[in-house]
C-alpha cells in the first residue's frame, strides 16, 4: 500500500541458505533497500534485536508461513530462552508450530498484527498445544481463523488455517472464524485462489459479519464451552441438506 513512500522498513529471518538468497535477490529486484533479512535460525538464534542485543526487535505487522509441524524445532532449549519467548507453555518437540506464533507474537508492539499459515491440528491438538492456544484466546490475541482449501501450498496438499493475532483487540473478546476451504479455482497442479475468493475472505473479515455457510463471529464463552476448540466445523456449519 505504501510501497512508494519508502516510510517503512522490512525485516526477515531463514534458515534455509538458498530461501535466504531469494529472499534477498527478491528485496533488490522490486527495489526494496530498507531492507534487513538474516540468515539463521529463528527459534534457536533469533537475529533481529535491538542494539543492545537484550530484546527482541518489536513490529508493527509479522508474517509467516512456517515448516508445518517442524520437528526436532529446539524444544530442548526452549525453558532456558533468554527471551522467555515460551512463557506460556513449551510446544512438543515433534510439532513446532507454536514455538513460531509464540515468537511472532513476542515482536509484536503494542498494536502489532500476525498472520500465520498454520496446518489444521494447531486449531484442536490437545497437551502442551492446548494449554497455549487456550492462554493466547485468555490473553484476547486472536482474532480469526481462516479455513483454506487443500492442496493450495507447494510441496503439501494438505488444508491449511491462517490464525490472525492482534495486540490491540481493546474491549472485543469475539473471535471471527471463516470457512473459505470450498471456494477456489482448479490450476494444474494445485488448487489457487482466485481474486474474487480473496476478495471475499478479507470482505467478511474486513466487515467482521456472520455469513451463512461461510463465517462466524463467535464470543469466547462459546469457544470456552469447546474447550478452547478452534476447530473451523464447530463454529461454521457449511452443511448442505440434500435435495
Amino acid at each position: 500500500k505504501n510501497s512508494n513512500s519508502k516510510k517503512y522498513a522490512l525485516y526477515g529471518q531463514e534458515a534455509i541458505g538458498s530461501t535466504w538468497a531469494l529472499a534477498k535477490m527478491n528485496m533488490f529486484l522490486h527495489g526494496e533497500d530498507n531492507h534487513r533479512i538474516e540468515w539463521g535460525d529463528t527459534i534457536r538464534n533469533p537475529l533481529l534485536l535491538d542494539k543492545d542485543g537484550k530484546h527482541l526487535l518489536q513490529f508493527d505487522v509479522v508474517t509467516a508461513t512456517p515448516p508445518f509441524s517442524l520437528d526436532k524445532w529446539g524444544a530442548d532449549d526452549a525453558n532456558a530462552d533468554r527471551y522467555n519467548r515460551f512463557h506460556r507453555g513449551v510446544p512438543p518437540k515433534s510439532k513446532g508450530d507454536y514455538a513460531f506464533v509464540t515468537h511472532m507474537i513476542e515482536t509484536l508492539n503494542e498494536h502489532g498484527k500476525a498472520g500465520v499459515v498454520l496446518p489444521h491440528g494447531v486449531l484442536f491438538r490437545g497437551s502442551s498445544e492446548g494449554k497455549i492456544r487456550e492462554q493466547l484466546i485468555k490473553e484476547n490475541l486472536l482474532k480469526a481463523v481462516i479455513g483454506l482449501p487443500a492442496n493450495l501450498f507447494f510441496g503439501t496438499g494438505i488444508p491449511a488455517t491462517i490464525l490472525v493475532f492482534d495486540k490491540n483487540k481493546g474491549d472485543n473478546t469475539d473471535v471471527l472464524f471463516i470457512d473459505a476451504s470450498n471456494e477456489f479455482e482448479n490450476a494444474k497442479n494445485q488448487n489457487k485462489l482466485s481474486d474474487a475468493n480473496i476478495d471475499k475472505i478479507f470482505t467478511t473479515y474486513k466487515n467482521w459479519e456472520t455469513v451463512d455457510k461461510y463465517s462466524y463471529v463467535a464470543k469466547l464463552e462459546e469457544i470456552k464451552e469447546n474447550d478452547y476448540n478452534l476447530n473451523i466445523p464447530r463454529y461454521v456449519d457449511t452443511f448442505e441438506e440434500e435435495e
